[in-house]
């Protein structure tokens, strides 16, 4: 007879089992050795049930990570019969395929004993960023780009297998980083278990299952209901992608479907697997997908089994959004990010006050160094740039938002002591923001100077940048103007932002993130808005004028009525209309 659970009751152990798995999560921020991790947060914990139905996933978890591994941790889970589990086993892998996309993210996944039977597992994805391999997104196949694990045990019944950690030690740049790095990840699966434990203890119950029915089937019931709000019908949107460099864009062509309380995204017309990084798994694209549709619809309730029950995917088998291996997926953020923002152009129309417009942060902006310092010793980073958050009905965008990857800025005190660059500026860029009603978020530029002193690299530092954003800006909806595009240069001039780019002593680097799109007539924001964005530096006094009809005193900024007047009525009679 399955446990029933009050309201009371079921909200209490609700709130238990969240603060379990953000108690796991920030024992990485202690423990991780990469800045990537401690600082930009690029990792994910979650746990399942005993079927591997995930239960609860971290409160700051990245949307990709999470909603692959509600996919692949089942299916990993489900691959073994459960009476096999042994307590004190731990498993590693970084199957693209299976997981989250690419090498990078790996996962470590722990069964949780009690009683002497398997009752739970805990998981967590962190996005190393050493895997080995050729660093750059022009690699023609997933055996250019580092170290591939298939599920293996890290710890047989508590036994450490060292000629794991070995093989992985001597498949990358950066050993003590990249092993420090997985046993924090095997701390935060001890943490989780031993608190799902207490927990157990404390309440008297022999299983998660029966509170893990109930938890899935409530939060399933509230998507639904939230879906069904959405008038039912076929909403097509085909958008493109532009191909780092010189390589041909990439069309992604999608249809929603809204029957009820279902909802299906199919991806039929999408162009083929490229033979460069950009490929994306199903699992990822599902992921963001899935993210387009629960944060518009119904973003209050927990992320679990039953919140992606009612959102379904197809795609065809070798195309770029369900690539097949052994595709190329190293920056496979590159297209994926864009599936949440092409669902919500999709369904703009049925649903205009839930979505906000393009942003510069979509993708992340990726950039990869390493190299060796002055005595030779290797080093190796990675930072996750955002750019400016599209706008919606409501508000503006925010400015430098990774969206909708939920990374954070890794802090400049922190890049200058993980490497031997320097950061000569960081600022936001003025008038990058889209106009509109609600204006787009500001993007961001960043300066890095290769030092030529004493302390120079030895050799050179190789970068690579995964972005996007150069060619085609992010636009916006509903009159609303585009954002800036990013931008790369070296010493000045435009550089290459696909494949390696290798710099020496004395080299400056700039990047410069996009900025949101605008959401609205631009002409029918508030003036005092527009004379605010001014005094802050977000607008500059002529594209006041010229984007916003609002005329300023670039002196005093006192907002000249009469001709802000006589502007905006001129550029409204401009304005194309029915019959014109």
């Amino acid at each position: 007879m399955p446990k029933r659970f009050d309201p009371i009751t079921l909200e209490i152990l609700w709130r238990r089992l969240v603060s379990i798995v953000d108690e796991a999560d920030a024992s990485v921020a202690r423990t991780a050795f990469s800045s990537l991790l401690r600082d930009a947060h690029d990792y994910t914990c979650m746990f399942t049930d005993s079927r591997g139905q995930e239960l609860v996933q971290g409160t700051f978890c990245t949307p990709g990570q999470a909603g692959a591994m509600a996919l692949g941790v089942k299916k990993i889970i489900r691959s073994v019969p459960l009476k096999q589990y042994r307590e004190g086993d731990v498993f590693i892998v970084n199957d693209p395929w299976l997981l989250a996309g690419h090498l990078n993210d790996v996962c470590v996944l722990s069964p949780i004993f009690y009683h002497g039977r398997p009752v739970a597992f805990t998981a967590c994805v962190f996005h190393h960023s050493d895997i080995g391999g050729r660093v750059s997104s022009d690699n023609r196949e997933v055996y250019e780009e580092g170290l591939f694990i298939p599920p293996l045990k890290l710890y047989d019944a508590g036994v450490l297998n060292e000629g794991v950690l070995n093989l992985i030690r001597w498949n990358v740049r950066t050993p003590k980083e990249v092993v420090g790095d997985i046993r924090s990840q095997v701390a935060a699966n001890h943490v989780c278990s031993r608190k799902i434990i207490e927990m157990l203890e404390d309440e008297g119950l022999e299983t998660l299952d029966d509170l893990a029915d109930e938890i899935i089937g409530r939060t399933e019931k509230s998507m639904r209901a939230a879906i069904s709000k959405i008038p039912d019908g076929k909403y097509p949107y085909q958008g493109v992608i532009e191909g780092a460099g010189k390589r041909k864009d990439i069309g992604i062509k999608l249809c929603v479907t809204v029957a009820g309380d279902d909802i299906t995204v199919d991806f039929d017309g999408t162009s083929p697997q490229v033979d460069w990084g950009v490929n994306v798994v199903y699992n990822f694209t599902y992921a963001y997908v899935f993210m387009a549709v629960k944060s518009a619809f119904d973003p209050e309730i927990p992320i679990n089994e039953g919140a992606i029950r009612p959102v379904k995917m197809t795609a065809p088998e070798g195309s770029v959004v369900h690539c097949r291996f052994p595709a190329a997926v190293a920056a496979r953020m590159q297209i994926g990010h864009f599936m949440t923002e092409m669902v919500f152009r999709a369904l703009s129309k049925a649903a205009p006050d839930r979505i906000i417009t393009d942003s510069g942060g979509t993708p992340a902006q990726t950039n990869i160094f390493y190299g060796k310092r002055h005595d030779g010793a290797p080093w190796h980073t990675m930072i996750i740039r955002g750019g400016g958050l599209g706008a919606s009905s409501r508000m503006d965008g925010h400015h430098c938002a990774i969206f909708p990857a939920n990374g954070a800025n890794t802090p400049v005190e922190i890049f200058e002591s993980d490497t031997p660059l320097i950061v000569e500026s960081r600022a936001l860029v003025p008038d990058s923001g889209g106009p509109g009603k609600q204006r787009g978020g500001l993007g961001r530029k960043m300066v890095i100077r290769i030092p030529d002193d004493a302390k120079a690299p030895r050799g050179p530092v190789a970068v690579a940048v995964q972005a996007g954003r150069f060619r085609y800006p992010p636009q916006g909806i509903f009159g609303g103007g585009p954002g800036a595009k990013a931008r790369f240069l070296k010493n000045g001039t435009p550089a290459d932002p696909s494949g390696l780019t290798l710099c020496q002593a004395g080299d400056v680097l700039a990047f410069y993130s996009a900025g949101g799109g605008g959401y609205g007539d631009p002409l029918k924001r508030e003036v005092e808005k527009v004379q605010r964005d001014v005094a802050y530096g977000y607008v500059s006094v002529e594209q006041a004028k010229e984007a916003y009809g609002v005329v300023l005193d670039p002196d005093t900024l006192r907002i000249d009525t009469v001709r802000t007047d006589s502007i905006r009525g001129e550029k409204q009679e401009e304005k194309p209309g029915p019959g014109r």
